[in-house]
C-alpha cells in the first residue's frame, strides 16, 4: 500500500476553484476533436463519470443486499469527488474493455484496481499510485502438489481476462491459461475441480479465500505492482486535480479511514 503523506494538503474549496477556472479554459474542448474533456463534463453536468468493473472485492463490487457499488476504490473516488465538488457517476463495464470505454468518452476516469504498467501508460495517463499489490497463486485448500510457480507446469490456471494476472500466468511455461470475465468465476471453477490454480492480485485473493474457505495461497507474490486511477492521455488538467485530491485524502487521514474499513486497522 502506498502510505505516503508528505505532500501538501489541498483544501477542497481550492480544488473547486481550480475546477471552475479549468472548465472555462477547456469548455470548448472536444468539438469535433474527440471526447469532451473530463473538466468540461464536470462543469457542464456537475458529475465525474467513472468506469469500473464491479467484480473485484474488496476494491469494487456490488453489495448483495443493497445492490449498491461498494469497495475501497469506490470510497476513494467518492472522496475525490467530494474534493472536486462534483457527484460520482459510476459506469459498470467489463475489465477487458475498460480502456476502450475511457478513450471513446463513455467515462472520464478508470477506478478498477488498475495496475500501472508501461504498456497501459501508452494508452492512458495514470494518477500517482494509491495502492501496492502483487500477483499471488491460489490453489485448492486440499492440494499437496503445488508449492511454487515451478509446480504449475502442465496445470490449468484461471485468470481474469485482460489483467496483469493473465499476463503473468502466460509467462509460466507449459501451462493452460483459462481467462474469465470475473475472478470469482475462476475461483468457482477451481472449487469444482476444473482448474488447478488461480493467479490474481493478492488483496482480492485473500478476501475471496476468507469468504469461501476453499483455497489457499502458496509461495511469495509473483510481482510487485501499484494501482493507479487513469484518465485519457490528453486529459491532463483532470489528472492534475485528481492528484491534488489524492494528496489531500492522504494528508488529512481519510485514506487511512478507508483502508481500515476495507482491510482492517493498520492495513
Amino acid at each position: 500500500m502506498n502510505g505516503s503523506t508528505t505532500r501538501r494538503k489541498i483544501p477542497a474549496l481550492g480544488l473547486g476553484a481550480i475546477i471552475l477556472g479549468l472548465a472555462v479554459m477547456w469548455g470548448l474542448y472536444g468539438c469535433g476533436r474527440g471526447p469532451e474533456s473530463g473538466m468540461s463534463r464536470i462543469q457542464r453536468s456537475g458529475s465525474l463519470r467513472i468506469g469500473t468493473d464491479a467484480t473485484y472485492p474488496p476494491f469494487e463490487t456490488v453489495d448483495t443486499e443493497s445492490s449498491e457499488l461498494v469497495g475501497f476504490d469506490i470510497d476513494m473516488v467518492k472522496e475525490i469527488c467530494r474534493d472536486l465538488q462534483c457527484a460520482p457517476e459510476f459506469v459498470v463495464t467489463p475489465f477487458d474493455g475498460i480502456v476502450a470505454g475511457l478513450n471513446t468518452g463513455k467515462y472520464d476516469l478508470i477506478a478498477s484496481s488498475f495496475t500501472i504498467t508501461d504498456e497501459r501508460a501508452k494508452q492512458v495517463a495514470f494518477t500517482e499510485p494509491y495502492y501496492d499489490a502483487g500477483q499471488a497463486i491460489a490453489v485448492p485448500v486440499y492440494d499437496t502438489t503445488i508449492h511454487s510457480v515451478k509446480d504449475l507446469t502442465g496445470k490449468s490456471i484461471g485468470v481474469q481476462l485482460g489483467t496483469t494476472g493473465e499476463r503473468r500466468a502466460r509467462q509460466v511455461p507449459g501451462v493452460r491459461v483459462v481467462p474469465f470475465e470475473s475472478i470469482t468465476a475462476a475461483f468457482r471453477d477451481m472449487e469444482n475441480g476444473r482448474l488447478d490454480a488461480v493467479v490474481n492480485d493478492l488483496p482480492t485473493t485473500e478476501m475471496i479465500i476468507r469468504q469461501r474457505k476453499t483455497a489457499k495461497i502458496i509461495g511469495p507474490t509473483l510481482t510487485a505492482e501499484k494501482y493507479g486511477f487513469a484518465v485519457r492521455k490528453n486529459d491532463l488538467e483532470l489528472l492534475k486535480v485528481i492528484n491534488a485530491a489524492l494528496d489531500s485524502i492522504r494528508a488529512d487521514g481519510r485514506y487511512q479511514v478507508i483502508s481500515d474499513r476495507w482491510f482492517g486497522a493498520g492495513g
